[in-house]
């Protein structure tokens, strides 16, 4: 396993960190058995996998509670990274929210907590002075953002030294390279990435647009008119397709499965501290890991950019992968 520090922490975190939204079910990923879920945090454990990523808001804490009951006996060996939910974010919901993870995971610290998306009706100096009395209490060690592009990630900079922004981030959303990835690296603000695989399209697993579960299908790479979207775009499900025929002829030249490549190019990105990967049960975590062991050369880097470009084109500026307009700004 990789492991790179935490923003300007010295927490030490893997390089791929275990997305916990799936332990939830629930209408966007289905049922879930609990059980599976448990075994999955002890198998990625033992893979050497310590980062563990999660949120109130999945399916009202029910992944936090199902993360917690997995890590019990092995806290020592995890970092933990929560999100307050961006109705939460007055000062007092702050804290109560706090407590109520606290109490989901059944620990009594949070290693990074997360505002998980802006809240532009109430004074962001608000929501930091309860981050900051949470992290002087010792319930929290570090602070992060996530969903936080451009204008919000400077504001809060500007009133306290986050240590990592959680954004979409994947050969088919590139968005942030036109502005969010070059302020981390400038700031020094670690970039935790979601959705790496684009919620299973670099797996290779759906042929077609059709074949995607109505749950995952509701981001604006997908037609506005599929289930469950509400963005109301056009979508670009002609340019992804063509775009992961050639991710797949790549990958097929390096002798390679696409996803492996699809995660190698997210690891080897400027600015990554981790990327978030998703497993329902425990053999899935080992699916993952050849990706740790594959690095592209300058050359593969830039030919899988020139591929993907004309997906990045049609998204446009719009960071928000659910949503326009945007969340996000």
């Amino acid at each position: 396993m990789i492991y790179r520090k935490l923003g300007n922490t010295g927490i030490d975190v893997s390089v791929m960190a275990l997305g916990c939204w799936p332990f939830a079910g629930g209408k966007v990923w289905g049922e879930q058995s609990d059980d599976d879920s448990i075994a999955t945090v002890h198998v990625a454990l033992d893979a050497g996998i310590n980062f563990f990523d999660t949120a109130e808001g999945y399916e009202a804490g029910h992944s936090e509670r199902v993360l917690g009951r997995g890590l019990l006996g092995r806290r020592h060996e995890a970092v933990i990274a929560t999100k307050v939910s961006p109705s939460h974010l007055a000062a007092g919901d702050v804290i109560a929210a706090c407590e109520r993870s606290l109490r989901n995971l059944q620990t009594d610290y949070i290693d990074l907590y997360q505002i998980h998306w802006p809240n532009w009706a109430v004074p962001l100096e608000e929501t930091v002075g309860a981050l900051e009395s949470l992290q002087r209490q010792g319930k929290v060690r570090a602070i992060g953002v996530s969903n936080f592009a451009v204008q919000d990630l400077s504001a809060i900079l500007e009133l306290i030294p986050v240590v990592t922004d959680q954004m979409p981030f994947s050969l088919l959303w590139r968005v942030i390279e036109k502005g969010v990835q070059p302020l981390c690296v400038e700031k020094g603000v670690g970039i935790i990435c979601y959705s790496p695989l684009a919620q299973g399209l670099l797996t290779g697993r759906y042929a077609s647009a059709d074949d995607a579960p109505e749950g995952l299908a509701r981001t604006r790479l997908y037609a506005g008119s599929r289930p469950q979207s509400q963005h109301g775009e056009a979508g670009c499900e002609a340019e992804v397709f063509a775009a992961l025929a050639e991710v797949r002829r790549i990958a097929g030249g390096l002798g390679q499965p696409m996803a492996a490549v699809a995660l190698a190019w997210v690891r080897q990105q400027p600015g990554v501290t981790s990327l978030l990967v998703g497993a329902r049960k425990p053999e899935e975590v080992a699916w993952n890991l050849p990706a740790l062991e594959l690095d592209l050369s300058a050359d593969v880097v830039a030919e899988l950019n020139r591929v993907t470009e004309p997906v990045k084109r049609a998204l446009g500026g719009n960071p928000d992968m659910w949503m326009s307009p945007s969340r996000m700004r």
